[in-house]
């Protein structure tokens, strides 16, 4: 997946710094989108996945403008119901911004909602 990096997307914008660069929540929010799209092999109807662990390394700056490609590289099969992606963002310069692990979790989605819409009014 390929992305390019606007005002939106940089710590200033989110709130997470005060620099104007590719802002490490963004980039795990692109990272997990690449597993969702690698996870569709692994699940069935009424299924989804949901992200249970991240583990990343961000090992250098995009600035806005930079065009970064993330991608996910999924486990040759699943642990029960837990994978594990190997993920990587490289920028336009062929350089390593980020890499790492993140781990889903295979769900039945009509139950996973139930749940969560529980928890939700057991809060309020």
């Amino acid at each position: 997946m390929r992305y390019e990096v606007t005002d939106a997307d940089t710590a200033v914008s989110v709130g997470s710094g005060d620099v104007p660069v590719l802002t490490a929540p963004r980039l795990i929010a692109w990272l997990e989108a690449a597993t969702l799209q690698a996870s569709a092999p692994f699940i069935s109807g009424g299924q989804t996945t949901v992200g249970t662990a991240i583990r990343v390394q961000y090992l250098r700056p995009s600035r806005r403008g930079d065009r970064v490609d993330v991608t996910a590289e999924p486990p040759a099969s699943s642990v029960g119901k837990r994978l594990t992606f190997l993920v990587k963002a490289i920028d336009g310069s062929g350089e390593l911004v980020a890499t790492g692990e993140i781990d889903r979790a295979i769900v039945d989605r009509n139950q996973f909602l139930a749940m969560a819409l529980a928890s939700q009014r057991a809060e309020q």
